[in-house]
């Protein structure tokens, strides 16, 4: 594991508490907005610490978890792929994640027996199913990992692919409109416990993964060759960092839906704070993207209380924003330098 350099320490220890901060502020802000967990009143009656428990506390958390597994995931994507406009769902994964719950959606009420297949299956397993079905076709299309160009290409042409049959079979079911816009634009609304579970297993192991092959991204920034000579066994870190960032991806899509900007911001706002190697932004980006996300989802539950905001609209406006501001900011600098 790589070592940690004093910056990077105290970038760790603001992120971490600026990331407790927002949890307490998530515990304050419900359907009906601010109602603060502290104090002599917070607590009248049980219904009250019943809503907190198991249903803010568990969003917030899995909130700030799904940012972070989506910043982790752009993090090694961007690193992996040598381009810094790399994202999560570069290599298919939310076109497969939408095909699966359109497909889920689909095949309720076709039959007795699809029916209870899809509902065991749950929405959650569909969506996750689609994103490993996305990442495992544009590895046999890119036949294997060797070429990064053909890779990418690979993935978007299985994203149109997917995005399109999703796109048909919603169409086709016009019942499924509804929870597929839900889903399209994000939500943390229904996530508990046990997805808050699921996605702090997998960040732990992403995370792992990540920060064993930090020194092949720093080694990759030199280019291939000097990769390899250099000892770095680039065909079996791509195959794990692929895994990595598809099991990153996957579980935050599954439990969240599609969330854009996280994945692709937080690794730039890292970035921009100074010279990162990869060891330290493989750390500091989930906390950012943790940040990011969760400070979006208070902001959704906030804005119009009692009514919400979808959060991937949110995500969206602030991603947005900030690259049109680094566009700006390099394009007066290229303009000053002439």
């Amino acid at each position: 594991m790589p070592a940690v350099s004093s910056r990077t320490a105290l970038q760790l220890l603001m992120l971490l508490a600026l990331g407790a901060l927002l949890l307490g502020l998530g515990l304050c802000v419900g359907s009906t907005g601010w109602s603060p967990w502290f104090g002599a009143q917070a607590f009248p009656d049980d219904t009250m610490r019943q809503i907190l428990w198991d249903i803010r506390a568990p969003r917030s958390v899995g909130a700030w978890l799904a940012g972070a597994l989506l910043g982790l995931a752009g993090a090694m994507a961007q690193g992996l792929f040598r381009n810094p406009l790399a994202d999560p769902y570069l290599l298919g994964c939310s076109a497969g994640a939408s095909l699966g719950v359109a497909a889920l959606l689909f095949a309720i009420g076709l039959s007795p027996t699809a029916t209870a297949l899809a509902l065991r299956i749950g929405m959650t397993g569909a969506a996750f199913s689609g994103a490993v079905l996305a990442v495992v076709l544009s590895l046999v299309l890119a036949r294997g990992v060797e070429h990064g160009l053909r890779l990418l290409l690979a993935g978007v042409v299985v994203g149109v692919v997917l995005g399109s049959g999703a796109a048909l079979l919603t169409l086709i079911n016009q019942d499924a409109l509804r929870a597929m816009q839900a889903f399209m634009l994000g939500s943390t609304g229904f996530v508990g416990w046990s997805a808050v579970q699921v996605m702090a297993l997998s960040l732990g192991v992403c995370l792992l993964v990540g920060l064993g092959c930090s020194r092949t991204l720093d080694a990759l920034t030199l280019g291939e060759d000097t990769a390899r000579s250099l000892g770095q066994r680039l065909t079996l870190i791509r195959l794990l960092l692929i895994a990595a960032l598809s099991l990153a991806t996957g579980a935050a899509v599954a439990q969240c839906g599609l969330i854009a900007f996280v994945g692709l911001i937080a690794p730039h706002l890292v970035r921009s704070w100074g010279p990162t190697p990869h060891g330290a932004l493989l750390l500091l980006a989930p906390l950012t993207g943790g940040a990011l996300l969760l400070a979006a989802d208070i902001g959704a539950r906030w804005v119009i209380a009692p009514q919400e905001l979808p959060v991937g609209i949110i995500t969206a406006l602030l991603g947005g924003s900030y690259l049109l501001y680094l566009m700006h900011r390099r394009g007066s600098v290229l303009g000053g330098a002439r």
